[in-house]
Order: structure tokens, then C-alpha cells, then sequence
């Protein structure tokens, strides 16, 4: 998983967005949702999105998400607030007012019509012309690789073609919003990761305007502009996915997104904490903490340096390897810190490295932890 995270990370940082102008899509104002005038599912919610982008929800299941896409919809109603859709007020429309395409994670087809008539019916309703119906319909098919299938039905497809023409048939309006709820939950490993380099292509391809809920970290990070972590009904951090991942604004992204080291710590003044036995250095802005104050320093298990000239570095410790999980072309390595008094440390290794390094179970290894990766969090969880 963190051999993904990071690949997921590397194509985020390379990547040229298609998302060319700031301007407001849809603009979510003070949104927030009660069931039953007791239980709280969303709390003044204030989020806009950008023109063209695709903005992923994420979050633990219970945390709002879908409830904020329901609202959107107009398939959930909320108990206050606004939601603008390209300047147009569409907080009280019902659905069929609304100008959006959504895919259910249940795929959602009608059984009993081809394929060609499930991508149509959108188009049908709305009593198109036929020879405009058709080639929007072929159009669509072979924009979503199914080009020969429009005579079939659902039932003779696979989950992953299915899931495609779903696609296809909420982009049949032209619609200025794209919603997608969970889209690749109920795929197998490889199919999710194969459709959603598909979607995404799709979506930078005609761009339009995208919001997904998903509560799968490695989704998100590989295919949104923007990703708004929920946590109990309210928005954590908003971000781009290196922003998410390497600069977490609360300890509950940082532990939810991706895998991190969690260290209490007491400061001693300086950017220096003192973690059992350890002294550790923290560059950037970490003084602020006054000596004798207990923090929680966050580290993930690839902010370390095992090669190269180690001597004179900051925060060296040797430890020893307690297990090794292997992950393929990379190895989850926990290790005992010996200035630690036997709280372990996830510890990321390259294939290579493993083999380089000898790493294996009761190896002794040295590493520096880097000081400018340490996040710093105070007893009541900011940042700093």
C-alpha cells in the first residue's frame, strides 16, 4: 500500500492539471444535516468547487461524505445552507432540476434494456431526436472502450464494463457536474486500479466538473486535483494530494491518510524533543512549543535516511528489525530503536535495499530520521 501511496504521490507531483481557471463550479455554503433532530451527520459545511477539477470526498465510513453528495444531488435534504451550481441557487430543486450525471456504486442499470438503451435513456426522456440519440449513444460507447457492446445487457458484461456504461450513461446530457459514489468499491484490486486511470482520463478529456466520494486513500491521492478529508460531519483539510499526505493538518489525517509513526514526545525548547532516551531535531517551524510541553511528533515510515554519508546527521539511531512485511517491490520493515526503550518504528525499504541493506528479521541497522519531515502536534492535536 505505501509503495502505491507513494507512486500515486510522484504521478500528483509530475502531473499538469487540466483545471485551467479558479472559477467556482459549485459553491457549498454552511451546509449542515440532523436526522431525526438528534444525530448530526454534517456540521456547517463550506467547500467550493473549482471549474473543470475533480474533487475527491474522503473520509471512514459515518464521516458525511456520501450524505454531502446525496445534498448535492438533491437526494438528501439538507437542515441548512446553500448550494450554488454555476451562480444558480439549487439548494431546494428537486433532482430532476439539477444539472448532474451520477454513478451509483451499485451500477444502478436497468436489467431488462441493451446497453445502448441504458446510455439513451437519459436522452429519451428528455425526447431527443432519435439520430441525435444514436450517435451520442455510439459516440459515448466507444469513448468508454465498449464500442460493440450496445446490444448486449448488463447481465452479460463484467463488473468493470458495467461500471463503464454507468459512466457513459451519466455523461449522455452533457451534464456540467459529474457526481461518483464510490464508483470502484465493488471491483476487484486490479479492475479498480485499471478503471480509475480510465475515469480520470475521461474526466481531464472533457472537462467536466467532478466530485467522488471514496473512502480509499490510494484512490484519491491518484486521481483527484483536490481531496477534502471528513471526519464526524466536518471537513479536516482541504488539499492537493501532496499537501494531504506530506503537510497533514490534524493528527486524524495524518494517521488517515497513508501510514505514519506516532512518537509522544515532551519539547525541550529549540525544534529539539526528547522521545524516551532519544533527542530528536525538528527543522522548520517547530519551536514554538515551550520547554517541558508534551506533543506528538508524526513521522512517516519513509522519512529516513539508510545510505549515504549518515555521519554528522541529524537524529541518527540504530535499531534492530523485529519483522518485515514483504509488499512486492518494496518491504515494511518494524524495527526496534534502541533509545526508544522498545516502542517500534514502521521503517519503508526499497526491494533493493532490502537485499543492499541486509534486512531481516534480528539485523541491526543504523538510519537518520529526517528533521525536516517531523510533524509536530500539541496536546490538543494542532499543528504546527
Amino acid at each position: 500500500m505505501d509503495m502505491a501511496f507513494q507512486g500515486a504521490l510522484a504521478h500528483e507531483a509530475v502531473r499538469e492539471t487540466t483545471t485551467t481557471t479558479t472559477a467556482t463550479a459549485l459553491a457549498i455554503e454552511g451546509v449542515h444535516k440532523r436526522f431525526d433532530n438528534q444525530f448530526v451527520a454534517l456540521q456547517h459545511i463550506d467547500l467550493q468547487v473549482r471549474q473543470g477539477e475533480m474533487l475527491c470526498l474522503l473520509g471512514p465510513s459515518g464521516c458525511g461524505k456520501t450524505t454531502l453528495l446525496r445534498i448535492i444531488a438533491g437526494l438528501e435534504t439538507q437542515t441548512g445552507g446553500r448550494i450554488v451550481q454555476n451562480g444558480r441557487d439549487i439548494s431546494w430543486l428537486p433532482p430532476v432540476k439539477r444539472d448532474y450525471g451520477i454513478v451509483f456504486q451499485s451500477y444502478a442499470l436497468f436489467p431488462n434494456l441493451s446497453i445502448a438503451e441504458n446510455v439513451a435513456y437519459g436522452l429519451v426522456n428528455r425526447k431527443r431526436p432519435k439520430a441525435e440519440v444514436k450517435a451520442r449513444v455510439d459516440e459515448l460507447l466507444k469513448l468508454v472502450g465498449l464500442a460493440t457492446s450496445g446490444d448486449k445487457y448488463p447481465g452479460q458484461l463484467s463488473g468493470g464494463q458495467q461500471q463503464r456504461i454507468a459512466l457513459a450513461r451519466a455523461l449522455a446530457t452533457s451534464p456540467r457536474l459529474l457526481l461518483l459514489d464510490e464508483p470502484l468499491s465493488a471491483l476487484d484490486a486490479l479492475e479498480r486500479i485499471r478503471l480509475r486511470g480510465e475515469i480520470r482520463r475521461l474526466q481531464q478529456q472533457l472537462g467536466v466538473t467532478t466530485v467522488m466520494v471514496t473512502h480509499d486513500q490510494e484512490e484519491a491521492l491518484s486521481m483527484a486535483d483536490r481531496i477534502v478529508v471528513m471526519n464526524q460531519g466536518v471537513i479536516e483539510q482541504v488539499g492537493s494530494p501532496h499537501d494531504i499526505y506530506e503537510r497533514p493538518a490534524t493528527p486524524f489525517v495524518a494517521d488517515f491518510v497513508g501510514k505514519v509513526n506516532v512518537l509522544p514526545a515532551v519539547a525541550l525548547g529549540g525544534g529539539r524533543f526528547r522521545v524516551g532516551r532519544l533527542e530528536l531535531q525538528c527543522a522548520g517551524d517547530c519551536s514554538t512549543h515551550a520547554p517541558g510541553e508534551s506533543v506528538r511528533l508524526y513521522l512517516r515510515p519513509e522519512d529516513r535516511a539508510v545510505e549515504g554519508a549518515l555521519e554528522g546527521a541529524a537524529n541518527r539511531v540504530w535499531g534492530r528489525v523485529s519483522k518485515v512485511e514483504f509488499l512486492g517491490g518494496s518491504c515494511m520493515a518494524e524495527m526496534c530503536i534502541d533509545e526508544l526503550d522498545g516502542q517500534p518504528l514502521a521503517i519503508y525499504f526499497s526491494l533493493n535495499q532490502l537485499h543492499d541493506l541486509g534486512v531481516h528479521v534480528g539485523a541491526r541497522l543504523e538510519l537518520a530520521l529526517r528533521s525536516d519531515r517531523i510533524r509536530v502536534f500539541d496536546a490538543k492535536g494542532a499543528a504546527q
